[in-house]
């Protein structure tokens, strides 16, 4: 399986509040009460790293997606 971008994610934490981890990670990078505080910690993360970042509703599915990497096409001008 071909390798794609890194990613970091804010995912609900199964024993309450959310977790930022990093894409494949088992472990999470941090963890915060609220979901604002998580989103907004894994924004941090994944611009200092240039990576896209992945938000997820509390059944998993990803609710929204930022790109902070390279991006392959970037804007004539």
């Amino acid at each position: 399986m071909p390798k794609g971008p890194k990613t970091h994610h804010v995912v609900p934490n199964p024993d309450g509040g959310w977790d930022v981890k990093r894409g494949g990670g088992a472990r999470a990078s941090s963890h915060h009460d609220t979901k604002r505080e998580a989103i907004d910690r894994g924004r941090e993360i994944s611009r200092n790293q240039s990576t896209e970042f992945r938000i997820h509703n509390r059944d998993g599915r990803i609710a929204s997606s930022d790109s902070h990497g390279n991006d392959p096409l970037p804007p004539k001008g």
